[in-house]
């Protein structure tokens, strides 16, 4: 019997029109989707997304990937994840399993994939890329990410946001993502720069609850919950600290 293949579909930040024609296509054709989501009880939001593209004879499997720093769990969840997906592939039949925004920029697609290929060497697997968070919050701020010879640096919110710090030391336009629980801090640190009025802030970009925020002073006090799925672009120039 021949290996079916697992195509990996980035599927944009939220809005649905986003999601690519070849993205599109794949899930309609693939008779299993594998969508991911963070609790059992809670809702897959990649699956709502794309339920518009499902076809009626698609079997949807949701994945559970817990939102934790527990190695252990995360790993046993992806190897659980990996052998599910495993399972379909050996049968001979094709899966897709979509991502927000694109499938390998910090993406738990990326260590899906490793598990795989420890549980099932042979699987073949197919990556569609997808219209990144950062590029959807530029075109819906007007913020131009990269201008000449200028530095962009992309970086995930870090424990302590010493390394956004050193990023806003080097100058250039700073894209933040999973921001999450730590708003706060970043807009401490923005405002430590001097760079409040140099950034823009979305959340849920393209969704119905969509957020923008182009004056981030206003977010002072809002809270850790706003920096779920929220992306900030900031333009440090060659720094601005005081």
């Amino acid at each position: 019997m021949s290996m079916g293949t697992l195509y990996g579909v980035g599927i944009g930040p939220g809005d649905p029109e986003l999601v690519t024609v070849k993205a599109a296509r794949l899930i309609g054709e693939c008779p299993h989707l594998f969508t991911p989501k963070a609790r059992v009880k809670s809702e897959s939001v990649a699956r709502a997304i794309v339920e518009r593209y499902v076809k009626d004879h698609t079997v949807v499997h949701e994945l559970v990937f817990p939102m934790v720093n527990d190695e252990a769990a995360l790993s046993k969840a992806w190897e659980e994840s990996a052998r599910a997906i495993a399972a379909v592939l050996s049968r001979g039949e094709d899966a897709c399993f979509v991502t927000l925004g694109d499938a390998l920029l910090y993406s738990t697609y990326i260590y899906l994939i490793r598990a795989l290929k420890d549980v099932l060497p042979e699987a073949r697997v197919v990556t569609v890329p997808g219209v990144t968070a950062f590029s959807a919050v530029a075109a819906l701020t007007s913020f131009p990410v990269g201008m000449g010879k200028e530095r962009v640096t992309i970086i995930p919110a870090a424990e302590d946001m010493e390394e956004l710090r050193e990023a806003l030391r080097g100058g250039g336009v700073v894209i933040l993502m999973k921001v999450g629980k730590k708003l706060p801090q970043a807009l401490e640190a923005l405002e430590e720069f001097s760079v409040m009025g140099e950034a823009v802030f979305v959340a849920h970009a393209g969704m119905e609850n969509q957020v923008i925020e182009t004056d981030l002073r206003r977010l002072k006090g809002s809270g850790e919950a706003m920096g779920y799925l929220s992306t900030i672009l900031v333009r440090a120039g060659e720094g601005r600290r005081r």
